[in-house]
């Protein structure tokens, strides 16, 4: 989570009273509390709290109950940049917050790592919003929630770059898991002998012409050269059979 070093307070206190009302003030013995799918993940994820200079930066949470897999709800505030928990994605109860000086300036931050599965922004600014959308490139955006857009069946859902290629829903998963077999019909009329050997300067400016996308006057220029530079190449081939007759 990204937010200014002056709203951080307000944030974590928010942040902290939410909590308290979803799970208690001892989230451990809350049945409303998911537990750690099983011990690996519970050993990874205490190691990325255990890490140095991150188990200082708890300002909220953080107990553990190994027995029963569960770890409550932990808030971290500004841990390292190369730390383990911001170079891997968590998938447990771990909220690490990074701040800045301006909200502009965590859009150049998300832009300096991979591109994400999902970005949301908070705000009633319809220019930060515009802001936002034309500039951060992820798989979903949603203003002013999480993870809506999943289920919004009309929409794609699915990554970019490193947070994965494709998208899937509705008519999107059928574009996704289809083959698109190109297919090219022709006749036997109409063969370019410039696509066969021997190749000739004619051939090649023709060739670079047609392949760089020039104007269609571009390639009726080449074809010009071409055409001029096979007629003198043909009637070179006359002489030369007329002189050995």
């Amino acid at each position: 989570m990204l937010t200014t070093k002056d709203f951080a307070p307000q944030l974590v206190e928010a942040l902290k009273r939410e909590l308290d009302n979803f799970f208690g003030k001892n989230p451990l013995q809350s049945k409303d509390l998911s537990r750690i799918v099983n011990s690996n993940h519970y050993a990874r994820l205490t190691k990325l709290l255990d890490e140095e200079d991150v188990s200082d930066k708890i300002v909220h949470g953080g107990e553990r109950d190994l027995s029963n897999l569960r770890i409550a709800p932990t808030i971290l505030l500004d841990v390292p940049q190369d730390s383990l928990i911001m170079n891997e994605e968590v998938f447990g109860p771990l909220l690490p917050i990074v701040t800045v000086d301006k909200v502009e300036d965590s859009f150049d931050l998300i832009k300096t790592g991979t591109k994400p599965l999902a970005a949301y922004l908070f705000t009633n600014n319809k220019k930060l919003k515009d802001h936002f959308v034309r500039s951060i490139s992820a798989g979903g955006l949603v203003i002013n929630d999480t993870i809506v857009h999943f289920a919004v069946a009309s929409l794609p859902f699915g990554g970019v770059g490193e947070s994965g290629m494709g998208a899937y829903h509705g008519k999107f998963s059928f574009e996704a898991f289809s083959h698109k077999k190109a297919v090219i019909y022709r006749g036997f009329a109409g063969d370019f002998s410039l696509r066969y050997p021997p190749y000739t300067m004619g051939k090649l400016s023709l060739l670079k012409a047609m392949v760089s996308g020039d104007s269609i006057w571009g390639i009726i220029w080449a074809l010009v050269v071409y055409k001029i530079l096979s007629t003198f190449k043909s009637l070179a081939r006359i002489l030369r059979s007329t002189k050995s007759e």
